[in-house]
């Protein structure tokens, strides 16, 4: 019995203390779970203060990425018009089409994925259907299909452009395809509605409406202004529910051009006519005002279309009346008679004997086509004499020779800021020789270009008096000075009447109504080792002499054929350009020996010589 008591008590207190070690290992448990919620929101709330307090940049710039948005003004570039308002210059609206590769992938892999059969889809991952409209996007924008599909290839791209500057009807097809991640954007191109006529003087934009050429690039800031912008919150709807800063832009500005478009056109249109017939390599024009200086008339042929360039040539963009260079040949002789006349070194009714019709200067001869024998002023024009002109420019100093040529800008840029512009070529250099200035007084051993001989004759034709010449119309009245004397220059506008007068080199450069002072120029082109038989023809000249309003010079650059004398070639253009023009401005007849029916005779009888050649 004792020993079962003993075993029962045993047992009791074993129990007893199993029950007493219960409670503490609750306890135990109970600290951990506690320890382990309060260690984490003690790590939450510590990455909290991090995030929000210590370094919250990053999550408001993640922030930012989504509801922040910046969006430009729409600004379209400023209009270019000529001097009566006529627009040369335009920007029209266009749609942009972009693709966003991203969005384009992810489709493709919802769609693969809901698909059930894997031949529903081609090697790029496109079913039938989207594959269908693509081919259609292809034939559309007159692209292949697989040259599309390459452009969104890469995923992690979000921005690609299909195609720029497409046409609204374009647009509204593509945008109908309904194709995944393909969008739309407005822009504008510039649409230039005289074409070719006026390509060279106002130039053209690139892709991305900014100016490249002519006045398009020279006064590319002003016409593009500068585009104002918002920058604003938006909600998960896309909507704005924030204006957060607002730029003020700058309005593009339109330009004014002193170009006369009626001008322009009737010139542009002789010029192209007589570089075709004579199967010319290529030919400029130039028309000035010589009471301003302003340019109404700048042409090149052959030129270009600028609102299609696909394939134009660089030699078609040149300008070239303001970057060719050539030897002005006889078209300056004027200079050294008035140089002989300023200086005192003759008299308006002086003789210059030019026996025996050539001379020896050094180691060179100095020739004419035959003997002239004693002639005066009016006829070394008239004839062309380079034995006179020679005589006329060796009677004077250098220095006095040279200075004649400076001051009607034969040596510096015509004052119109054109893109390109040459300055000529001329070797100035401290000793010449006898037949060096000899060679210049006939236009050799200089190179100007047709811009600059156009300033020339602006000169003479305002009675001495300098001034740049401009293209961009201004209130502002430019400087001028008088780099001539008024009578000497008068004098000599005279002398020039003659040469379109019977018997003189240019009879075709007569203009009906109008007594017109001008002068021809026919002159080889320069080759390695001495001169080719390549020609260039020019005529310049000013009219009405009485009160002299324009000067327009004509350059027929390599005249094919048996007609290569600035006679047959530029004079004729001349003539039907400063008839046109004259008419246009409304300037009155000043040959009042011409009847009006003497005026409809003689130029149907000048027209129909043109056209014989």
């Amino acid at each position: 019995m004792s020993r079962a008591k003993a075993s029962t008590l045993h047992n009791k207190k074993a129990k007893q203390a199993k029950l007493n070690t219960v409670p503490a290992l609750l306890h135990w448990r109970f600290v951990v779970v506690i320890g382990a919620i309060l260690l984490v929101f003690v790590g939450l709330s510590a990455r909290a203060v991090y995030i929000q307090v210590v370094s919250p940049d990053l999550l408001i710039k993640r922030g930012d990425n989504r509801t922040l948005r910046t969006r430009d003004n729409p600004l379209h570039r400023g209009l270019i018009t000529d001097r009566n308002g006529q627009q040369l210059a335009v920007s029209v609206p266009v749609r942009a089409i972009w693709a966003d590769p991203k969005a384009i992938y992810d489709a493709q892999l919802k769609a693969q994925k809901e698909a059930e059969d894997d031949s529903e889809f081609d090697l790029v991952g496109f079913n039938k259907k989207q594959a269908k409209r693509w081919q259609a996007l292809a034939d559309v924008l007159g692209q292949d299909v697989n040259s599309l599909k390459r452009k969104i290839d890469d995923p992690s791209k979000r921005f690609v452009y299909m195609q720029r500057q497409v046409s609204p009807a374009m647009a509204e097809y593509v945008d109908q395809l309904e194709l995944v991640g393909v969008y739309l954007r407005d822009e504008s191109r510039r649409y230039y509605p005289s074409g070719e006529v006026s390509a060279h003087v106002v130039g053209f934009t690139n892709v991305d409406d900014t100016g490249i050429e002519g006045v398009e690039k020279l006064y590319d800031k002003w016409l593009a202004g500068s585009r104002g912008s918002r920058k604003i919150r938006r909600d998960g709807k896309g909507r704005m529910v924030e204006l957060i800063e607002f730029k003020e832009g700058e309005a593009a500005q339109d330009i004014q051009l002193t170009i006369d478009q009626r001008i322009q056109a009737i010139t542009y249109k002789e010029l192209k006519q007589a570089v075709q017939y004579y199967k010319a390599t290529s030919g400029s024009a130039v028309v000035v005002d010589v009471n301003t200086g302003e340019i109404l008339a700048l042409v090149n042929s052959p030129s270009f279309n600028p609102n299609n360039r696909f394939g134009v040539s660089a030699h078609r963009i040149r300008n070239r009346a303001v970057t060719d260079a050539y030897e002005p040949g006889s078209s300056i002789k004027p200079l050294a008679v008035l140089s002989a006349l300023e200086f005192g070194a003759v008299e308006v009714d002086s003789l210059i004997d030019t026996s025996p019709g050539w001379m020896h200067l050094g180691g060179n001869i100095v020739r004419d086509s035959r003997n002239y024998g004693e002639i005066n002023l009016t006829e070394i024009i008239r004839k062309s004499s380079n034995m006179g002109t020679s005589k006329l420019a060796l009677s004077v100093p250098k220095e006095f020779l040279l200075d004649t040529y400076y001051n009607v800008g034969l040596m510096s840029d015509s004052g119109a800021n054109l893109l390109g512009e040459s300055n000529g070529i001329f070797n100035e250099r401290n000793r010449w020789s006898d037949f060096e200035l000899s060679t210049l007084s006939f236009g050799y051993g200089i190179s100007v270009t047709a811009l600059q001989l156009a300033r020339m004759y602006s000169i003479l034709g305002d009675g001495g008096v300098k001034r740049p010449l401009s293209l961009v119309k201004t209130d502002t009245p430019v400087d001028s000075e008088r780099v001539l004397s008024e009578q000497a220059t008068k004098q000599v506008l005279h002398m020039m009447e003659s040469v379109v007068q019977q018997g003189g080199s240019a009879e075709k450069a007569r203009v009906p109504g109008y007594r017109v002072a001008g002068k021809t120029g026919t002159s080889r082109k320069a080759v390695s080792n001495g001169y080719g038989e390549e020609y260039v023809n020019i005529f310049a000249g000013v009219a009405p002499v009485s009160n002299p309003q324009l000067a327009v010079v004509i350059l027929i650059n390599e005249p094919k054929g048996e007609l290569y004398y600035a006679g047959h070639t530029a004079a004729p253009v001349f003539s039907k350009v400063m008839a046109a023009s004259l008419q246009m401005l409304n300037v009155p007849p000043d040959n009042k020996s011409v009847s009006s029916l003497a005026v409809a005779s003689q130029g149907k009888s000048s027209m129909e010589a043109v056209n014989e050649g």
